[in-house]
């Protein structure tokens, strides 16, 4: 042993020039991020989108806390300037009214990181306009003697997988939108004539538009969309542009957290002794790191009787007119997502803050499986939305508090790629099976929700197996599609590979059994011969 020791301590004076000197350490609390991230290096290419997807990361791990600037802050929803009294311990926290929790892996984690909440994880949203929530009716209630459902609006969290592709087919659908109404406006402009188009983009209608030769425009026609004719396509009302709105956004009312692009630099808006509490570089970083998040795909069951349901299924989700909201596939003409987006609301970066836009491809240089181009470069998005807003009943009906102008019974066609991952469902999380989900909806879809009803118990329960297929991948899932095996177990096949009986699966199964178990005996003989090495060096010690 002391021969050990010698040798070990002549090894380190030998390499005792070459190391580095470790940092000296920060001793006591300390911010929970521990760099932060300059817009400007970013803008002169010095970090790669690598580490920026690695430094988003961090920031949406991160459990924030006073030192960082989390805590109660006195501003409310960000594009508000009305401001809040100071609160301080222990009133700088409150679930309702925010902020409401410390991380965004907290909601954000099911199945796994970056994922979605249950009802736990709920928030309200524009409960962050009161003081402080305690339903007494007192300063805190801003004095009105208010309930629960009268604070805010309660929202289940939802995955942000395949983030990056939503936000690129929402500005695609955007531009063509926007492209569609100035060429009304020009032609009447030049015919001197009244002109209506069709506002039409990747085969969702969003109604007409009609120009007069005086440059107004006659928008009453306008649907699903608000008549600035921009696709929002985050948030159950549809209400978000960007992820960079979003996480802006999120980060005041959850955290108190407050970027300095929207407050300015400098500025201790909250007068909570931090400024610059996130920096325009750290916004981007989150960005690229939820713009990064691989699209779900599909795990597929092995039973034959299975396999046949969800085939049947498939094809009775359709039948039944659900995909005339929840489009099976939307084209996104070029998958490369840019940052920052060009239709930001003022108090998010712009494309004039940047000397160049940061970009990479969606397709070549995020982890994990992904989509493929078509012959034109384009890819089929599998998103099963339109990203239209849509009156979807008196039953889901229930919100108290009109949304930035949304009425209370319209949201955004749900996008199903990953749903299954993602119980409870709807909006609000009260619907805890699929098959409720379905029967919940009215309004526009009362015609294809009456069809389900209409069905044998048998076709009911296909589709329900065709959307338990929808789902978010495992870390290390290889290909979009993958099957299941028996306990949960999960085999990685070919997309091309049809999968026809249980013998694929037992196969499978037989052959990860056999892994396993080599693993394990191979295992127990390392652990067998380690306690010999042991036994021999305590013996010749003794």
């Amino acid at each position: 042993m002391s021969v050990v020791l010698l040798a070990a301590g002549l090894l380190a004076c030998g390499n005792a020039e070459a190391a580095e000197p470790e940092p000296r350490p920060v001793i006591g609390d300390v911010p929970a991020l521990k760099q932060h991230t300059d817009q400007e290096a970013i803008n002169a290419g010095q970090i790669s989108v690598e580490e920026l997807i690695r430094r988003g990361n961090e920031l949406f791990v991160a459990n924030f806390n006073k030192l960082d600037g989390a805590g109660r802050p006195e501003t409310t929803d960000v594009e508000d300037n009305n401001f809040r009294s100071m609160r301080v311990f222990p009133d700088n926290f409150n679930r309702i009214s925010g902020p409401d929790a410390n991380s965004c892996a907290a909601c954000h984690s099911l199945p796994r990181l970056g994922g979605a909440g249950d009802n736990a994880a709920n928030v309200f949203t524009l409960a962050d306009r009161l003081d402080f929530a305690t339903f007494d009716g007192g300063e805190g209630d801003d004095f009105e003697n208010i309930t629960l459902r009268m604070a805010g609006n309660e929202r289940n969290s939802l995955s942000l997988f395949g983030a990056g592709y939503i936000e690129m087919l929402s500005r695609e659908m955007t531009a063509d939108l926007q492209s569609i109404r100035d060429s009304a406006i020009n032609e009447a402009r030049d015919s001197g004539q009244e002109v209506t188009k069709s506002l039409i983009t990747k085969d969702v209608s969003f109604g007409s538009i009609m120009a007069r030769p005086n440059g107004t425009l006659e928008v009453s026609k306008v649907e699903g969309v608000d008549t600035d004719l921009i696709i929002k396509p985050f948030q159950q009302k549809g209400v978000v542009i960007s992820l960079r709105e979003f996480m802006v956004k999120a980060m005041n009312t959850h955290f108190g957290m407050q970027a300095a692009e929207r407050f300015r630099d400098g500025v201790d808006a909250d007068r909570d002794g931090v400024v610059d509490e996130l920096t325009r570089g750290d916004i981007t970083a989150a960005v690229l790191f939820l713009a990064a998040l691989a699209p779900p795909g599909r795990v597929m069951p092995t039973h034959p009787d299975a396999i046949a349901a969800v085939e049947r299924g498939e094809g009775l989700f359709a039948q039944i007119g659900c995909t005339t909201c929840h489009r099976t596939t939307l084209r996104l003409d070029d998958p490369v997502f840019s940052e920052p987006n060009p239709y930001n609301p003022p108090g998010k970066l712009q494309l004039s803050d940047v000397s160049r836009a940061l970009s990479f491809s969606l397709i070549d240089d995020i982890e994990g499986p992904n989509l493929q181009p078509e012959a034109d470069g384009s890819v089929l998005v599998p998103v099963f939305t339109d990203l239209k807003r849509h009156d979807m009943g008196d039953m889901l009906n229930d919100d108290l508090l009109v949304h930035d102008g949304v009425p209370t019974n319209e949201f955004l066609t749900r996008k199903l790629w990953g749903v299954a991952s993602e119980p409870p469902f709807l909006h609000n999380g009260r619907a805890t099976l699929l098959s409720e989900a379905i029967v919940f909806h009215g309004g526009e879809a009362q015609a294809a929700r009456e069809a389900f009803e209409a069905l044998p118990k048998a076709d009911q329960d296909a589709i329900v197996e065709f959307l338990k297929t929808l789902q978010i991948l495992p870390q290390d899932a290889t290909e979009l599609v993958v099957y299941g095996g028996p306990e949960g177990t999960t085999f990685y096949v070919d997309p091309g590979r049809a999968i026809t009986s249980t013998k694929a699966g037992e196969a499978s199964m037989n052959a990860l059994l056999k892994s396993v178990i080599g693993g394990v005996v191979g295992g127990l003989a390392l652990l067998a011969m380690a306690g010999v090495a042991i036994g021999l060096r305590r013996r010749s010690s003794v």
